[in-house]
């Protein structure tokens, strides 16, 4: 009985670390996992030893790691490559295997990696970069669904796909006399769980979930998610693979069935509470004397790092037709090591491919890594600028900026630009086309594009903010302007520089938070919508129609709210 006792007290200390770390971590602007790695060090054996039993801790981690990627797997969408499947494909094969290769390169040529097999492994851990992180951040700055945002996530969901192949190759790597017997037999094996699955996912998934959802109990719901996720998860590690393997797998077959979405809500909390326990279990392991003793090292690699990734992943932006400027944002978003790098090293590390010591250092490179993110994100516009100074860059940007496929009219005026062409942009330029007005959309998604050319609207192919793209557009012979871009940083360089180049053409703005009303207000914007305002204000009027109100006094109170830029509304 003590020992029960024992171990709710050491869960309770946990979670509750946890959660005091995480709390701090946000307030910081830092990602919560890191809160959740600095409590495990903090309670940890190499900290105030608080806990006595860790091994416990440890194996309710491997259900939150079986959680994290039971997730990943529901949440996982062809259609969402679709948009970007070049990329998604062609680009992060060539961003992982790049990055393996290097890695190999360097960790056997300066002795960190005893044998060709441990250079791979490396080069694994390397080659991921962190959803999680990178999809706050986006979440956050309201960049999801610009351009650079898209090929960010596309790059991610590839890596997260590969992440399943790197794990049933761990097995090969640490039998290197019989490495291709080893292999041989990891491949037949996850293929022949790939077809069980496949056959089960079709089959038996769909039928089972609408049986239990017909009963409308969400107590038999939730077991029976928890019991498929963990049932495959365990049939995975009898096979010979991982639990990790078997937990996304089984999140595949969920993601296709109707009931997908519920399954996510019903779990996320799950994930949620078990992962932190892992990236905690994480925590304990890391010495901070080891740290502190290779701090110069763990700095170094840091470096290397980042600056190494970013280096990688910009010329693989720019082969595939984007602006230097979209390149520069992408390859500073995806230059840190990802979370589930961690699951790699735990693996590596309870396989022996790499000592313990090579594991404290990639768990200390990886943790900064995380935390430099923010800030190499920020300053990406800042870097754009100033290599804009140097002159043998310019001369090679703005030849990128170049609009790569334009069909504008010589003699164009008299017309409206609509810079973006996504779910605002279109409404939009519809309405001005059904009125009679003559619209040119800038826009840089190729699918986009391709739909403007099959409706016959004039167009061009590029950055709207770009000097050389904003040069074609006849600007100063148009009669307004219309941003629509999903991406702020854009948006306002657009303004600036539209402005300077005609400083009485009649410009509309889309904000995207509160404080950017006022300040594209003050940089020259005729007038600033805020889409979510305006949607509530358009609820409110027909409720208030319905509660008995006249038509013209709703309209003068939507007039009256336009007129002082929401800020009677604004909470």
């Amino acid at each position: 009985m003590a020992s029960e006792h024992q171990f709710v007290l050491d869960l309770t200390v946990a979670l509750g670390a946890s959660a005091i770390s995480g709390f701090v971590a946000h307030r910081l602007r830092q990602p919560a996992l890191l809160g959740y790695l600095a409590a495990g060090l903090l309670i940890g054996p190499s900290g105030f030893g608080l806990l006595n039993d860790v091994q416990q801790i440890e194996e309710l981690a491997e259900i939150g790691v079986a959680f994290l990627l039971f997730a990943l797997g529901v949440e996982f969408s062809l259609a969402k490559l679709k948009r970007v499947q070049k990329i998604a494909v062609q680009g992060s094969l060539l961003q992982m295997g790049t990055t393996a290769a290097l890695a190999l390169v360097i960790a056997v040529v300066a002795g960190w990696a005893i044998s060709v097999l441990q250079g791979i492994f490396l080069g694994f851990v390397l080659a991921l970069s962190s959803t999680a992180v990178v999809l706050k951040l986006l979440t956050d700055r309201g960049e999801t669904a610009a351009v650079h945002g898209q090929l960010m996530l596309a790059i991610l969901i590839a890596q997260d796909l590969a992440l399943g192949l790197m794990l049933a190759f761990l097995p090969a790597l640490d039998q290197p006399e019989a490495f291709w017997v080893v292999l041989a037999a990891a491949v037949l094996k996850f293929g022949l769980f790939l077809v069980g699955a496949i056959a089960v996912g079709r089959w038996g998934v769909p039928p089972l979930m609408r049986t239990i959802a017909a009963t409308e109990s969400q107590e038999l719901f939730l077991l029976t998610i928890i019991a498929l996720c963990l049932g495959i998860a365990w049939v995975t590690s009898r096979l010979g693979l991982s639990i990790e393997m078997g937990a996304f797998v089984a999140g595949l077959m969920v993601s296709e069935v109707d009931y997908s979405e519920q399954a996510l809500g019903r779990v996320l909390p799950l994930r949620d509470t078990f992962a932190c326990l892992f990236f905690a279990s994480v925590g304990m392991l890391i010495d901070p004397q080891v740290l502190i003793s290779n701090v110069a090292i763990i700095l170094g690699l840091v470096t290397m790092v980042m600056i190494g990734k970013a280096l990688i992943i910009l010329p693989i932006i720019l082969r595939f037709g984007y602006s230097f400027k979209t390149a520069l944002l992408v390859s500073v978003g995806l230059n840190q090591i990802g979370e589930f790098s961690f699951v790699l090293s735990l693996q590596g590390f309870d396989l022996g491919l790499i000592s313990e010591q090579q594991y404290l250092l990639l768990l200390g490179t990886t943790a900064i890594t995380l935390v430099l993110t923010p800030a190499w994100l920020n300053s990406a516009p800042m870097l754009t600028r100033w290599l804009r100074r140097v002159p043998y860059l310019r001369k090679w940007q703005e030849r990128l900026s170049e609009p790569q496929l334009l069909s504008v009219p010589d003699n164009l005026s008299d017309h409206v630009i609509v810079a973006g062409y996504g779910r605002v942009g279109r409404v939009l330029v519809n309405i001005l086309l059904n009125q009679g007005y003559t619209v040119l959309v800038i826009e840089n998604s190729e699918a986009a594009i391709q739909s403007l050319r099959h409706r016959q609207i004039p167009f061009i192919y590029g950055d709207a903010d770009a000097e050389q793209v904003l040069e074609k557009t006849h600007l100063t012979t148009a009669k307004a302007l219309a941003i629509a871009l999903p991406d702020p940083i854009s948006t306002r360089l657009l303004l600036q520089r539209a402005l300077i180049h005609s400083p009485r053409l009649d410009i509309i703005a889309r904000s995207h938070t509160d404080q950017e009303i006022d300040l594209l207000t003050q940089l020259g914007a005729r007038e600033v919508v805020q889409p979510e305002f305006e949607a509530a204000m358009e609820l409110g009027a027909h409720l208030l129609h319905t509660l008995g109100e006249e038509a013209g006094e709703i309209q003068a109170v939507l007039e009256t709210i336009r007129r002082d830029r929401y800020q009677s509304v604004r909470g």
